[in-house]
């Protein structure tokens, strides 16, 4: 694909104990990295400082003046990356959970399926908290209604490929999650927009630095509030979403 120009999107909250592994285990692929400080400590920010001036024009530095939560700082680099000129961009979480290994199988299916989102199927191993496990299907199941179609395998996984345009014109016009509501509200709205979603799987640990930034009562109220709004965004959507389905098949 000629005009196929990936990039890599990290959003970074306080990993800095993580985050060199990461962006290491990232660069090895010879794919350019976009840091996105989400207001972290001053001790990450100066880790992160050091990254990319360590790094160059490998590494490119986005800095937000407060914590927003990861669905911005997301799309912050979403935004830098079309003003870079990239024509896809990887996300993938900054705590050393996903793969890196792994990011080439992921491009490849985006250059195959450019107009696609590519999207991470967990294949968990024993360090998985057995609560979040199974508390994600119930989100599996809210998507399957909310889409009619069950293309869409794990909503919630933080390891995709995006198309950038898509993803910036969708922000563009539509208020997107902001925080742990970020990864399956993108995906829903995308679907519901006409991209398809190929679906890779990859191996996931949890993770290498402790830290985790979910709020039980915060993020379940927020979760549980985008559900019922995109049930509602749904039901208007069913003849569209059945012809779909249909012209499928």
């Amino acid at each position: 694909m000629p005009d196929f120009k990936p990039c890599i999107v990290v959003p970074v909250y306080n990993h800095e104990h993580a985050i060199g592994t990461v962006l290491e285990g990232l660069l090895r692929h010879e794919v350019p990295v976009i840091l996105v400080d989400d207001g972290s400590c001053a001790s990450c920010a100066a880790v992160l400082d050091a990254l990319a001036s360590q790094h160059g024009e490998r590494v490119a530095l986005e800095r937000l003046p407060r914590n927003q939560g990861k669905g911005v700082a997301v799309l912050s680099g979403f935004r830098r990356a079309g003003q870079l000129g990239y024509s896809h961009a990887v996300q993938i979480d900054a705590d050393g959970q996903h793969q890196t290994a792994d990011v080439p199988k992921f491009l490849e299916q985006a250059a195959a399926h450019p107009a696609a989102v590519v999207s991470g199927y967990p294949i968990y191993d024993e360090s998985v908290p057995k609560a979040r496990l199974y508390g994600r299907y119930a989100t599996h199941i809210w998507v399957w209604i909310n889409t009619l179609s069950f293309e869409i395998k794990d909503s919630m996984c933080g390891f995709r490929v995006y198309p950038v345009a898509a993803v910036n014109a969708l922000a563009a016009r539509q208020a997107i999650g902001s925080r742990m509501n970020f990864d399956t509200d993108i995906i829903v709205r995308l679907f519901w927009a006409g991209l398809r979603v190929v679906n890779v799987a990859t191996r996931v640990s949890y993770p290498v630095d402790g830290v985790s930034h979910f709020r039980v009562w915060r993020d379940n109220v927020l979760i549980t509030r985008m559900h019922t709004v995109l049930f509602f965004g749904m039901l208007p959507r069913i003849p569209k979403l059945l012809a779909r389905k249909w012209r499928a098949q």
